[in-house]
């Protein structure tokens, strides 16, 4: 599992599920989340492209120790386009309206990676 590690805003570790950036025109996904639908994988590179079209920069979308899912945006330094504050309210946005495919994304992760088989 340590070729998922990736560090997550405040340094600790975290494994990258999948990202996108506006600076390179591409979306990222972990391959070893291959074995995720395809309508799941489809949905995720959506959720970030569209992300990154709207209000600039990378967001990234990560599992911390525990499998909560994390959802991170970043800018580049010098990056006057970028929408902090509309980052901010679209993250917002998106917990609110794919909460139950954030939730089911937790879930698999904690069974798949972590090995917790839970009574959900």
């Amino acid at each position: 599992m340590d070729n998922l590690l990736g560090k997550g805003e405040m340094g600790e570790d975290c494994i990258v599920l999948c990202g996108a950036s506006e600076y390179e025109k591409k979306f990222y996904l972990n391959e070893s989340f291959d074995n995720l639908p395809q309508a799941v994988k489809d949905e995720l590179k959506v959720m970030c492209v569209l992300f990154t079209e709207d209000v600039g920069g990378i967001i990234t979308m990560t599992f911390d120790e525990e499998g909560n899912l994390e959802i991170e945006t970043m800018a580049r330094e010098n990056d006057l386009l970028y929408d902090e504050i509309g980052a901010h309210l679209k993250v917002k946005k998106i917990r609110e309206e794919r909460k139950e495919l954030l939730e089911a994304l937790e879930t698999y992760f904690k069974a798949v990676f972590l090995g917790e088989i839970g009574e959900e």
